[in-house]
This record gives structure tokens, C-alpha cells and sequence, in this order.
């Protein structure tokens, strides 16, 4: 083997320093209106990191191994990448709009991606701070590649696994929430049950099981009625009204209204 040849086959283990600046690179979004082609069967990832060297580098090696990876060099670019399904986040700790453990809070809140912390802060206090507040790993540059895209694969891999028993136990995960069709319970991120009449937990049921397609109001009438009672478009507006002022906390709206139809699950992120 030559020299070119055995820089090829190490080129992986070397950490981001070492990555020659000829490598792909990538473009940040900058507006989510744009519409985004995922490839099918490609799990999605954000890298959020304000240095454009490591950044290209992560972007392009992860491209490489199969995953649609989109680049963010702040926290506002990172909020209008989450607007598309995301199914993990790599993330810096200092970023030049914003601090990344308040950042992780707000992905921890409104979308069910894995987050690995990438940075150079290795003190044992943000270690231990990154991994309690949401972080599924928390890594430390330099970086090593392989050992990256492993723990990526694990966090996944996880992730999945935990979707499949949700669904195996007729319970539903939709944010904050866990919506469990077989005993009729509706669980906030504390794991405490939130009271519900019957009429809110079939409405809300109803919306969630149309995973984010909207429901006309004559549907949703159809939903909540009952032998007894006399319900009408008035009847399901408040009962939305009231599931709004119950399902709160991630400053994310629940149920949205969609005009001349009805309504639909708002959030960007089911299980």
C-alpha cells in the first residue's frame, strides 16, 4: 500500500484538524419555507456548530455514511432546521447567539431527537449538567469519527426500539405527552396523569391518531358524541379550547386550527 493509499484508510481515525479542506461541504439552512427533500430511508441530523471547519467536516463524513445531515452555525439556524422531522442533534455548548444547554432544553421540549453534546468544554460540571439536562452523549473534541458515528448509531438504534414498545402498548408519544388508547390515559413529561373528560381524551385521541392530518369539525362532532348529549361545532371548539389550556409547557401549540376545516396535531414531532 502506498502513502496516498494509507492516508485514505486512516483518514477516519484522525480527528477534525486533520480533515483536508477539499472535503464536501454543505449548506446551512437559512429558510425553512424552502421544501426539503428528505431521502427516503435516511435518518436526518443536525449539526449544530459555529466553526465552519468542523462543521463541513461533520456534515460531509456523516453524508458519507448514509444519514441527510443539514449544518447550523447558531441557535437560529439550528430552530428553523428543527421545523423538519429531525431524528438526532450533534450540539456545541457555546454558540455566538445563544448558550447550548438552553438550547437543548427547547429541542428537549419540542421534538423527540436524540441530542450528543460536541464541544470543548470537558469539565466534569458540564459533563454532568449536558448529560441531566437532555444530552444522550456528551463528547469532547477533538473528535473521533468512528466513535461518533457509533454512539449515533446507538442513540438511534435506542430511539427506535423505544417507538416500537410505545406502539406495542397502544400508547402514543407526541411531544411532552404520552397518550395511552388502552387505559385511557393522557401522561405529562413528569410521568403524572392529566385529567381528561371522556369527550377531550376522544378528541384528542382522534387527533393524534390522524398523525398531523387535519379533522373537520363535522368528524370530530361524530367523535365526541354520545347518546346522551347534544354536541355541536360549538361544543368541539371548546373542548379544543380546553385541551390547549391543559396540554402546555413547551411553548409549542398542541392542536392547531386549520381555517374552512377543522383541526390537526400542530406538533412537528410524533412517535
Amino acid at each position: 500500500m502506498n502513502g496516498r493509499s494509507q492516508d485514505s484508510a486512516l483518514r477516519e481515525d484522525l480527528n477534525f484538524q486533520a480533515v483536508p479542506q477539499t472535503h464536501r461541504t454543505s449548506k446551512i439552512v437559512a429558510d425553512s419555507a424552502r421544501p426539503e427533500l428528505r431521502p427516503a430511508g435516511r435518518e436526518r441530523l443536525i449539526v449544530v456548530e459555529d466553526d465552519p471547519v468542523t462543521r463541513t467536516m461533520l456534515v460531509g463524513y456523516f453524508n458519507e455514511n448514509n444519514f441527510d445531515v443539514v449544518g447550523a452555525g447558531s441557535c437560529a439556524e439550528c430552530r428553523q432546521a428543527l421545523r423538519a422531522r429531525t431524528d438526532l442533534v450533534f450540539l456545541d455548548v457555546q454558540l455566538p447567539d445563544g448558550d447550548g444547554f438552553e438550547l437543548a432544553k427547547e429541542i428537549q421540549a419540542t421534538s423527540n431527537a436524540g441530542i450528543i453534546f460536541v464541544t470543548r468544554r470537558d469539565t466534569d460540571v458540564d459533563r454532568i449538567l449536558g448529560l441531566e439536562i437532555a444530552g444522550d452523549h456528551y463528547v469532547t473534541k477533538p473528535i473521533n469519527l468512528r466513535d461518533l458515528l457509533a454512539r449515533v448509531r446507538s442513540v438511534l438504534r435506542r430511539r427506535s426500539l423505544d417507538r416500537k414498545a410505545a406502539r406495542n402498548h397502544n400508547s402514543i408519544a407526541f411531544g411532552d405527552w404520552i397518550i395511552d388508547l388502552t387505559r385511557r390515559e393522557l401522561l405529562g413529561s413528569d410521568g403524572k396523569p392529566v385529567a381528561l373528560t371522556r369527550a377531550e381524551f376522544d378528541l384528542l385521541a382522534a387527533l393524534v391518531g390522524a398523525d398531523g392530518r387535519p379533522l373537520s369539525r363535522d368528524y370530530l362532532i361524530e367523535v365526541v358524541s354520545n347518546r346522551q348529549a347534544e354536541v355541536d361545532i360549538r361544543t368541539v371548539d371548546a373542548l379544543v379550547a380546553r385541551l390547549r389550556r391543559k396540554l402546555t409547557g413547551s411553548g409549542t401549540p398542541v392542536i392547531g386550527t386549520v381555517t374552512g376545516v377543522g383541526y390537526k396535531l400542530a406538533l412537528s414531532e410524533r412517535l
